[in-house]
């Protein structure tokens, strides 16, 4: 630690504070002025008193303080570029080095334009599991909570900048900071922006340890602090839906004495006559088909016929499966209406063709059936589930209790070895998917052994998606090379994508004590511009142009390309000509290394 760092810049503030108020009161007994003497004693007491909210003793960082002289850089370790997906120009980034260094760097690219964080911070359990100015934070330490949330604030801070104005937070925690991260994010993001915090079990309880004699109960779950950056703006989530497999499910529900419904199937849909039409609430067309030799068995039945399993008969007729139900609708009298009650028997099966104005089916052709005297409606079984590589699980909405997290052979996700708090991807995919975009930037600050990395890649090739990763670990015992870089390097064979690997490195301004810092700085633009675009710099879209016969060359061989993004230098001077040709084209200009560097070079 370096010889003149104090940890605890505000340590004697307060009692500074009221030990020269205590002076003041001690010479206001001697002068007997007892009005003074009141107000004083008020005064101590104030300053003893806490206000309500969260209030910690800040904690100053080396990391922070190297930043006073010291300007944070990215250098590309270019023997660790990926290039996975010769079909994308997009690039994913890892950042190695202190997270509040790459946070740093990253407000110079990406204010305002990340879409969803996730981080999965240091607990603070006391159990070598965080570390503050190089030293671990034990419990014995009266200032481990104030240390934690020193070091929290500056990064979610941070944080909050670089989210979009839809962007959203994902924080998980665990029961030891998990009271105070709740006040601090609503101090930083707004306690109107919290949407959620999530209970997600992670492990199970059964069993008992220490001979019976634990006090306290089994912990079994961990949470998740869900803000965005503004409730106004942000979009509306997706549902999250617990997953379980059709065979499981159905043992389970034999198990407990549960009846299930959906066992009927409609083999053959008979052959389909145009009835009638009526119209929905807005006057649009309804056409009704009566339905002829219609088919229907039951699971059981096809089973039996067909000689197979109830796992088999769900996956062969996952489309066909239905149970029928009494909707709250206002369709179905409409058609119960133009079909009269008179026409109808028990045998009786009419379908409806319309487009849905809201709903899962809004805006496309549908497909409707009922059934009987009562015109019941067919509710299908592929609407509360789906098949996920040729099996059938039941989907069930969760809400705040996530317990159906896929826990098996998490040791071995990724291919690499990561002991301490590997998240699963069926957490990572769950999140995701909550946001209802395809096409976004994520962030993960705490990227540890890489899952959100993994989980992106591998959603993007489930869904067709462009959603793209920025990692950030530090490499304490060579976490980033040998574990994070490892595991996206591993999946390239299933989920190939593209992955470029940053260092952080420093300019130390004492030595660039004039002008010469600009030109020094110019060296580490590059690795900048491809972080803000997602790009690798031979990428004609962005060009960086240092000398005027670099730019002269460009246009006179038509290289630039329309709409591209020159970042150039302050004395590249245009002439009219240039500047008509660069209009023309719809060039942006951007100064550099100003446009990154310009609080570094004019503090």
């Amino acid at each position: 630690m370096p010889e003149n760092f104090i940890e605890r810049p505000r340590k004697n503030e307060k009692d500074d504070a009221i030990q020269y108020v205590k002076s003041l009161l001690t010479q206001a007994r001697e002068d007997n002025r007892n009005e003074d003497i009141e107000k004083l004693e008020e005064l101590v007491r104030l300053l003893h008193t806490k206000k309500y909210g969260l209030v910690w003793e800040e904690h100053a960082e080396i990391v922070e303080e190297e930043m006073k002289t010291k300007i944070p850089v990215f250098v590309e370790d270019a023997g660790r570029k990926i290039v996975g997906n010769l079909d994308s120009e997009n690039y994913n980034f890892l950042l190695e080095g202190d997270n509040l260094h790459s946070l740093h760097l990253l407000e110079k690219t990406h204010s305002g334009k990340i879409d969803v964080i996730y981080i999965d911070p240091p607990y603070n359990t006391g159990s070598k599991d965080f570390k503050y100015n190089d030293k671990f934070v034990d419990k014995t330490d009266s200032f481990s909570h104030s240390k934690w949330l020193s070091f929290m604030e500056r990064r979610l801070t941070i944080a909050r900048n670089l989210l979009s104005e839809e962007g959203v937070i994902f924080v998980s925690i665990g029961d030891d900071e998990n009271a105070t991260l709740k006040l601090l994010m609503d101090e930083i993001f707004g306690e109107s922006n919290h949407l959620n915090q999530i209970s997600v079990k992670t492990k199970q309880a059964a069993g008992a340890s220490g001979g019976g004699e634990d006090k306290k109960l089994k912990k079994n779950i961990e949470y998740l602090l869900v803000y965005t950056k503004n409730s106004d703006t942000a979009p509306v989530m997706n549902t999250v839906y617990k997953k379980t497999e059709i065979s499981e499910l159905l043992e389970t529900y034999r198990q407990n004495n549960v009846s299930w419904k959906y066992t009927s199937v409609i083999v053959d849909r008979g052959r389909k006559i145009y009835y009638d039409s009526t119209v929905d609430g807005d006057g649009n067309e309804i056409k009704i088909f009566k339905r002829e030799n219609v088919i229907f068995k039951s699971v059981g039945k096809l089973s039996k016929e067909e000689n197979l399993t109830e796992k088999e008969v769900y996956e062969k007729y996952f489309d066909d499966i239905f149970v029928t139900a009494m909707p709250q609708s206002s369709i179905r009298p409409r058609v119960l209406e133009k079909i009269g009650q008179q026409n109808l028997t028990k045998t009786s099966v009419f379908s409806i063709e319309y487009v849905p104005k809201t709903g899962r089916n809004k805006g496309r052709m549908y497909e409707q059936f009922y059934k009987g005297e009562k015109l019941r409606l067919f509710a299908w079984f592929s609407d509360v589930a789906e098949k996920e590589n040729g099996e059938v699980f039941k989907k069930d909405i969760e809400g705040t209790l996530w317990d159906g997290i896929n826990l098996n052979n998490l040791s071995k996700e990724g291919g690499v070895n990561f002991d301490n708090g590997k998240k699963p991807l069926d957490l990572l995919n769950r999140i995701l998917k909550m946001y209802p975009k395809s096409d976004y930037t994520i962030l993960d600050f705490f990227a540890g052994s890489g899952s959100t990395g993994h989980a992106v890649a591998q959603l993007n090739k489930e869904d067709g998606g462009n959603r793209k990763y920025i990692l950030c670990t530090n490499n304490e015992n060579r976490i980033a090379e040998e574990v994070t870089y490892k595991r996206l390097s591993n999946i390239q064979s299933d989920l190939p994508h593209n992955l470029k690997y940053f260092k952080t490195d420093f300019v130390d301004k004492t030595e660039f004590p004039d002008f010469t810092l600009e030109s020094e700085l110019l060296n580490y633009i590059t690795p900048l511009v491809e972080l803000e675009f997602g790009i690798d710099i031979s990428n004609p879209s962005v060009q960086i142009i240092l000398t005027e016969e670099h730019l002269e060359a460009l246009l006179q061989n038509h290289e630039l390309q329309a709409g591209a993004t020159l970042f150039i230098h302050p004395d590249v001077f245009l002439d009219t000509k240039e500047q008509e040709q660069l209009s023309e084209l719809q060039i942006t200009l951007q100064e550099i290394p100003d446009y990154f560097f310009g609080k570094e070079l004019w503090s």
